[in-house]
């Protein structure tokens, strides 16, 4: 695991701590998982969540929970959204994450799960090949500097 700043840990125990409870399985993607994974993620502004729809209903009678996903991101809609606010860094909880690839809306959801542990605290995210795919499949120049630094030789 490369070197990743103390509020974004404190942020992912405090989401393994939480969902620890959990039904169902769940990922950390994004600039997060990323970094997890050693890779460069560049600026990290939120921690990405994939959980299911009975997990995140759950989440949103525990926490203090908005359905404010960000503006600007057309490409992105989930059928269940749930924004985490009080932690260091936001937490965005989606489920049933879709993406709008050439007009067709496809869903994105981890096959592989890959257990990290950062303290006492288990934080699961796709494997690396998969993540890869993912921030391909997102296509954002960001995402894809992204995924050019989780590539082995």
């Amino acid at each position: 695991m490369a070197e990743i700043d103390h509020e974004v840990l404190a942020t992912l125990r405090r989401v393994s701590r939480l969902l620890e409870a959990a039904d169902d399985p769940w990922w950390v993607i994004g600039s997060a998982a990323v970094a997890l994974h050693g890779g460069d993620p560049g600026a990290i502004a939120d921690i990405d969540v994939i959980t299911s729809r009975r997990d995140l209903d759950w989440l949103y009678e525990k926490l203090p929970l908005t359905n404010t996903p960000e503006e600007g991101k057309p490409m992105f809609r989930s059928e269940r959204f749930g924004r985490w606010s009080e932690p260091e860094f936001d937490v965005e909880f989606m489920a049933g994450l879709t993406l709008q690839v050439d007009g067709e809306w496809l869903p994105v959801q981890p096959q592989t799960r890959r257990a990290i542990q950062i303290g006492k605290a288990h934080v699961f995210v796709p494997e690396r090949e998969e993540l890869i795919a993912i921030l391909q499949m997102f296509g954002r120049e960001k995402d894809l500097r992204r995924a050019a630094t989780l590539v082995r030789d």
